[in-house]
């Protein structure tokens, strides 16, 4: 299955709900996943421009959209960024297919 890491950044309100009532997100963020078929791998909270990480499983790309604009429409993520990953066996595979690959530069 597919796998994907996803950095996010909390709403305002996200934010105050969850530090006046601290549960842990990861329980939640899993099972959102596992409604479209995936599976949470970890969660992370993270400093910088994020909030947060997870890396999880999910059956193809348009999955792991579903479950980005379901949470920012529910309002808990302001800003999502999604990025399909791969291991480095497939990362060595890609790159040997891709030396088989012509491609014709722009005016020659």
């Amino acid at each position: 299955m597919p796998l994907f890491l996803s950095q996010f950044s909390y709403t305002p309100e996200a934010l105050a709900n969850m530090i006046n009532n601290p549960e842990d997100r990861g329980a939640a963020i899993d099972s959102h996943l596992k409604q479209v078929g995936g599976r949470l791998i970890s969660f992370y909270f993270s400093s910088g421009d994020y909030h947060g990480l997870t890396i999880y499983e999910a059956p193809a790309g348009a999955d792991a959209l579903i479950t980005q604009f379901a949470s920012e429409a529910k309002g808990f993520a302001k800003a999502v960024k999604t990025t399909q990953i791969f291991s480095a066996e497939e990362g060595l595979e890609i790159l040997r297919k891709a030396k088989d690959i012509t491609i014709r530069l722009p005016g020659s």
